[in-house]
């Protein structure tokens, strides 16, 4: 690819999938607006699509161009089983991976936050925990609250293998009754999610970057 052609190909990128490639073979991956499962979400919406992103992880572990990857987080989260598909893929990748929480990293966004090896989070970011929520008629019977038990079980199980949270912590957030008006949950900002385990370092674009190509360096 020429000169050229680059930066054709790069606005068409970000046009259409957010994602971009840098200079010193970094891959930059935006996480934007709602997760979107297999139901599509209204055109008005702002939604990042798994079926873009996850062939993307893909095609990043096969491209031996590619060195490492940032991961840009600015999330209200969304569907369940397809942000732990994306945080998954993340995590499985052979290449150094960093995070960049900016305005915030809610709900299944914190899965995706903590899924690479190194993160941030700038100082006015957030970052919401709270229970598994469905929408849609529910069932109430004990199956019912088994799956969500189960769901909640997993994402937790995933959060606490990727960074320094600790369970018990967790769950007791998740089900604070104080902070959030009529629901249950907690709101970290910036410091605090690092304080509790969940972010590695307080950092911007800066830090990010340099830690990528920090862990590039090392890793060859």
């Amino acid at each position: 690819m020429n000169k050229e052609e680059k930066p054709a190909k790069n606005t068409e990128a970000i046009k259409e999938f957010g994602q971009l490639t840098l200079n010193h073979k970094i891959y930059l991956l935006s996480v934007i607006g709602e997760v979107e499962g297999h139901e599509c979400l209204p055109a008005n919406s702002k939604t990042t699509k798994y079926e873009h992103v996850l062939p993307q992880l893909a095609a990043i572990e096969d491209d031996d161009a590619i060195e490492g990857v940032l991961i840009l987080l600015n999330t209200v989260g969304g569907d369940v089983e397809a942000g732990l598909a994306i945080a998954e893929m993340i995590a499985s990748l052979s290449k150094p991976t960093v995070s960049l929480v900016l305005g915030g990293s809610h709900s299944i966004g914190i899965p995706i936050a903590v899924s690479t090896d190194y993160s941030y989070i700038v100082e006015t970011g957030t970052m919401v925990i709270h229970p598994v929520r469905m929408s849609g008629t529910i069932i109430g019977a004990r199956q019912t609250y088994d799956y969500f038990k189960q769901m909640q079980d997993r994402i937790l199980h995933f959060i606490t293998a990727h960074c320094k949270a600790n369970r018990e912590r967790l769950e007791e957030l998740m089900m604070d009754t104080g902070m959030l008006t009529k629901d249950l949950g907690t709101i970290l900002v910036g410091k605090q999610a690092v304080e509790e385990g969940l972010i590695d370092e307080v950092g911007g674009i800066r830090e990010a970057l340099r830690k990528v190509k920090e862990m590039i360096c090392t890793s060859n």
